[in-house]
């Protein structure tokens, strides 16, 4: 019996020593959920704000479904309507308010100290979103988004300098 106890007991002091370990050197996890808006309403070429196409709000519908079970901390979106539109459905869901960005000053100092250690979702442009991952992985990785493209999950992940990402295809 003593020896079961053993077994048992090894395991989870070596995950209790890891995370102990973990806590004190400050190593957080800051995770980063970026996606681009869902389709818009493109009938009217001179309108530079449009709002999302009724595809593009059930994109936003799914999207939600998607992050249902994420524990986010906090929400960005840039100030146009169809960013708006896309993130207000998963953070209606999560109880947040969506803050806005300016996408011009991606990943700041005070940004990224504002989401040290968060569970973030950011809710970009087809430029923007993989110039933001880029600026948050610290090189050049992912291009522009094709205009038709509105699936791209990016994951990004910081825990102390090392940094993971990875690229979902969600069409």
């Amino acid at each position: 019996m003593k020896k079961g106890i053993r077994l048992l007991l090894t395991p989870l002091f070596l995950l209790c020593f890891l995370f102990i370990v973990t806590v004190s050197y400050g190593q957080e996890v800051t995770t980063y959920y970026l996606i681009r808006h869902a389709e818009k309403d493109l009938s009217d070429k001179s309108n530079r704000d449009p709002h999302l196409t009724e595809i593009g709000k059930a994109r936003a519908l799914v999207w939600k479904a998607i992050f249902k079970e994420v524990v986010f901390d906090r929400i960005y979106s840039t100030a146009y309507y169809r960013t708006q539109e896309t993130a207000s459905p998963i953070a209606e869901d999560h109880q947040l308010n969506v803050e806005k960005y300016d996408p011009r000053n991606l990943y700041s100092p005070d940004f990224k100290q504002a989401t040290q250690g968060k569970t973030v979702l950011v809710v970009g442009h087809s430029n923007t979103t993989p110039h933001l991952a880029n600026k948050i992985i610290g090189k050049k990785m992912y291009a522009n988004i094709d205009e038709r493209i509105h699936g791209n999950l990016y994951i990004i992940q910081c825990t102390g300098d090392t940094v993971t990402a990875q690229l979902l295809s969600l069409e």
